[in-house]
């Protein structure tokens, strides 16, 4: 009948409204809210994109976790089964051209010093209960988009951490095949799972290490162990005193991007300048993940450059070597006796 021919008619024109100029309207929105935003309540400190690039970058932090600078950069937190929360995030485009940008959650892994994101779209249980809205927009030069990131823990979630990105991807299709290149830029997330509260952040410090770079520059090295129940993300700052002449140095900050995974022990380093004597210094490290610090003190010497030993090491194993060869010689001239005698002629009386 015609009335039905009219509801077919209109079910594909929603079915159109909903896949193609719904997604438009909210992408279109989400980048003028970003435009707007600039205006709103101050945001938490973060690095601006470069010129000529894309990035992206956390927008809101929960008020429990206002204080920590980690939530600042990250997504962090400490979910009950069956919790759903929500962040913004904002994407940026500095280049001078339209970018369009798909935005997806995919797997992350922490171990060995490192956050690797997985390759393209792996998924893990963190990502599957991770969506990103608008998922696909396109932005003008020097523009910004505001998407928000929900994520929705099942009821029968297992408890521990899990780990994600929020990447932000676009793709160069080159005009004639070629290869096509993808760019992407993400923000962490650190999710723990379990009743009550979040597993406590913990660790030590086991060491303090003056070493040599192959090039002769001075390194501290920090060997930090991860004793708590979360992954760490560490950052600080070395401070030197006591030095040759009463000389003090500092603060040198760490090396950041070293991430602990939970029971992991890994190296923090701090480089310092060519030009310092080699010591000895007192020296103490003082180490974050977020709220929580500890410190370490130790008294270092740096190896003479091109990693040779210390000069005083040097003139003991020398004097050491003359002692070794002289006993040596003393040897080789008793056998040489004992040899040439037992080898001699007899004598007259012999005969």
């Amino acid at each position: 009948m015609p009335y039905r021919r009219h509801l077919r008619a209109a079910g594909r024109s929603v079915v159109q409204f909903t896949r193609w100029v719904l997604p438009a309207l909210v992408c279109s929105a989400a980048v003028a809210a970003s435009a707007s935003a600039s205006t709103a309540a101050p945001r938490p400190t973060r690095r601006a994109a470069p010129a000529g690039t894309l990035g992206v970058q956390l927008l809101n932090v929960p008020v429990a976790e206002a204080d920590d600078p980690r939530a600042r950069l990250y997504i962090v937190d400490h979910l009950h089964p069956g919790t759903v929360i929500q962040r913004r995030i904002e994407v940026s485009n500095t280049t001078a051209s339209t970018m369009p940008i798909v935005l997806y959650a995919a797997a992350a892994t922490s171990g060995n010093g490192l956050f690797v994101g997985a390759a393209g779209h792996t998924p893990n249980y963190l990502s599957t209960w991770t969506s990103v809205s608008p998922a696909a927009c396109d932005i003008p030069a020097g523009g910004h988009l505001t998407a928000t990131v929900t994520i929705a823990v099942p009821r029968d979630a297992s408890p521990g951490e899990q780990y994600a990105v929020i990447w932000a991807e676009t793709r160069s299709a080159p005009p004639a095949g070629g290869i096509t290149e993808v760019s992407r830029v993400g923000v962490r997330l650190y999710v723990s799972v379990g009743a009550g509260g979040p597993p406590p952040s913990k660790f030590t410090i086991n060491s303090l290490t003056a070493e040599r770079s192959p090039d002769g520059q001075p390194v501290v090295v920090a060997t930090v162990h991860n004793t708590g129940g979360l992954a760490l993300d560490m950052y600080g700052t070395l401070q030197l005193w006591a030095g040759p002449g009463g000389l003090r140095a500092g603060p040198f900050p760490a090396n950041l991007g070293v991430t602990l995974g939970i029971g992991d022990t890994e190296p923090v380093t701090i480089v310092l300048d060519k030009r310092l004597p080699a010591g000895p210094w007192d020296a103490r490290v003082t180490l974050h993940s977020g709220l929580i610090e500890n410190s370490a003190q130790a008294t270092i010497t740096f190896r003479n450059k091109g990693g040779s030993s210390p000069p005083y090491l040097t003139i003991v194993g020398f004097i050491a070597l003359v002692v070794g060869a002289g006993a040596l010689l003393v040897v080789i001239r008793r056998h040489r006796n004992s040899t040439l005698a037992a080898r001699s002629p007899p004598s007259l009386h012999q005969l």
